[in-house]
């Protein structure tokens, strides 16, 4: 199913508690030379002050508070969902702490998509404070990449502006409306951590075209320090820095791990998280809570912390 190469392009941004930052990424949205047709804001603290500055946009918007915190993957199902109801050809996912790194950030995405024929197409998303620094560290081929130049095949060859099927989601993310018909908005259940791996599981499973735009960047605070590298370096784990992110991090990668397209990571996952946590730690009641979380999700249990 090919994108439209032009159409109502529509911006939606989750946010919660974060006014200030939130004032920063809209100042850029709103901004771009390919100007959004439409934005929706979704507010899961709805909070007054958040309301009256997206009605001072200088572009057509909706604001949507939800009394009930539908956390990030909900948010932005509420979101693409409200979009595709007003017609959108695309939707442009952003988040309340990140921003693009440019106006031309929207246009060079909708090139991009349609030069290659993609149904999403994402930013690189680097480190808001070190920009040629990625955000979360990225694995290409069997070398992990942590600077936004090591992306490009060569040093020198800027020819080649598509990472195919490698993309971070929802940062920036560009989805052509008819993808979303066949894949889908974000599962609520996951609430945070964990629903953008299951769009990217889903993209892949569907057979659509996507990937990475290497010449066009998302700002977003810095997310690498919870990958711990294990052995020298060649491989990583993941260890949020509060027991709130482990939660739904650990719970939901239980989830993932069992459905289709998932499966057959699962022994690399226990290799690396044992590794990590009974030789390089050796704690013992960390992997057993990990293990605890991750038999949750594989279950379904879905219930908030402390439940």
């Amino acid at each position: 199913m090919s994108a439209p190469a032009t159409g109502r392009v529509i911006g939606v941004v989750v946010t919660h508690r974060r006014r200030e930052l939130l004032a920063e990424s809209l100042a850029v949205l709103s901004a771009q030379d390919r100007p959004l047709d439409h934005l929706i804001v979704v507010d899961n603290a709805a909070e007054p002050e958040v309301g009256e500055l997206v009605a001072a946009q200088s572009i057509p918007a909706t604001y949507l508070p939800s009394q009930h915190n539908l956390g990030g993957a909900g948010g932005f199902a509420l979101g693409m969902l409200h979009a595709l109801a007003l017609g959108a050809d695309w939707i442009w996912c952003a988040d309340d702490d990140g921003r693009p790194e440019g106006p031309q950030v929207l246009s060079t995405l909708l090139d991009c998509a349609v030069r290659h024929g993609l149904g999403e197409v994402s930013p690189v998303v680097v480190n808001i404070d070190e920009p040629d620094a990625l955000a979360f560290p990225l694995r290409r081929g069997l070398v992990w990449r942590r600077r936004r130049s090591e992306l490009f095949g060569s040093a020198d060859d800027r020819s080649d502006d598509l990472l195919p099927s490698i993309a971070s989601l929802m940062n920036g993310a560009l989805f052509a409306a008819s993808t979303l018909d066949r894949i889908g908005v974000p599962d609520l259940r996951l609430f945070v951590r964990g629903d953008e791996v299951e769009m990217h599981r889903r993209l892949a499973r569907a057979g659509v075209a996507f990937g990475t735009c290497l010449t066009t960047a998302y700002l977003h605070p810095d997310g690498s320090d919870e990958f711990r590298p294990i052995l020298g370096g060649r491989m990583h784990t993941q260890y949020p820095d509060n027991e709130t992110k482990r939660f739904f991090t650990y719970r939901n990668r239980g989830y993932l791990m069992s459905q289709p397209g998932m499966r057959k990571l699962l022994p690399q996952e226990y290799a690396r998280f044992a590794w990590y946590f009974l030789v390089q730690q050796r704690d013992l009641a960390g992997f057993r809570e990990w293990m605890r979380l991750r038999r949750l999700g594989r279950q379904e249990r879905f219930s908030p912390p402390g439940h």
